[in-house]
């Protein structure tokens, strides 16, 4: 148990400081040697700069001290331990980057550089985030209204990031919020990816045919996936039948497709993707489990 729980500290530990250099990385090399406004403390840096002439590394780390205090104070304890390393990691980067490499330029163009930001500093976050993390930074707002809200993580990020775009466009320009909104928006589709990193495309699908019973055992043991009976009740004529619900691995609805019409031509079906799915035959596996219920 001790063992598992050092893997677990380490596991943690290190997707934060690799999360917090990747965003780092971003930041250094696309988006303050092209003055993007990508959102965040490196965005609010970008926009002020011309304003203020404060240099954007050193306001980027005085804004991600800030708001750790401030996300101390609203998200607690376990917030403040694990973003503590995330405020110390982060500056670090940004500082050392920027004395490193402050005269590499990997690209001019703007657009290019705006999606490659977006990219960097999406995957970071990601990290981070999958450990219940934070960056530390302008990802803290959107913590404090996910946590009294519940809305979603990744379009609360992209709403606070555009705000920032918007106001360095008073700065910048119109244009130049308009490359600066491609960032925010690659940023928040590449935090979606690595929030389901390792889960496998699936699909649930709704089938409704008075063949139902053969249909449940061309899925159970053809496909060996689970089926859950619903009873329903026809809109139209009142009549009671049984709904199946199921859910097949991408690769595999084709051939359920098939199945399907072989055994009921007229058979009604639903298709939706299932963004992520949880359980034996999808993220666990019988020796897993049988490991899980050994331990117990």
């Amino acid at each position: 148990m001790v063992n598992r729980k050092m893997k677990r500290l380490f596991y943690e530990t290190g997707s934060v400081v690799i999360g917090n250099l990747i965003v780092a990385f971003g930041v250094t090399f696309f988006i303050l040697p092209c003055d993007i406004l990508s959102g965040g403390t490196a965005g609010i840096a970008v926009a002020l700069e011309p304003i203020f002439h404060i240099p954007p590394a050193f306001m980027i780390n005085a804004l991600t001290v800030g708001l750790f205090a401030l996300g101390s104070l609203c998200l607690g304890k376990a917030f403040f331990f694990k973003t503590v390393l995330s405020t110390i990691v982060y500056p670090i980067f940004i500082s050392i980057l920027n004395m490193k490499f402050a005269a590499i330029v990997i690209t001019e163009n703007q657009l290019l550089a705006s999606i490659y930001a977006g990219i960097c500093v999406g995957v970071g976050i990601g990290f981070v985030y999958r450990v219940d993390g934070s960056t530390g930074g302008m990802d803290i707002p959107p913590l404090i209204v996910h946590k009294y809200s519940g809305l979603p993580l990744s379009v609360l990020v992209m709403c606070f990031d555009g705000a920032t775009v918007l106001l360095g466009a008073i700065v910048y320009g119109i244009e130049a919020s308009m490359i600066g909104l491609v960032s925010v928006f690659v940023c928040g589709q590449m935090i979606n990816k690595v929030l389901t990193l390792g889960s496998e495309a699936s699909k649930t699908i709704f089938i409704i045919s008075p063949k139902w019973e053969e249909i449940r055992r061309v899925i159970n043991d053809d496909l060996d996936r689970g089926v859950t009976l619903v009873p329903a009740l026809g809109g139209f004529a009142k009549a009671e039948r049984m709904m199946l619900m199921t859910v097949v691995k991408q690769k595999q609805y084709a051939a359920l497709q098939r199945k399907i019409i072989d055994i009921d031509p007229q058979a009604f079906f639903v298709v939706n993707d299932a963004n992520e799915v949880g359980g034996m035959g999808f993220t666990l596996n019988k020796r897993y489990l049988q490991h899980t219920i050994e331990e117990r």
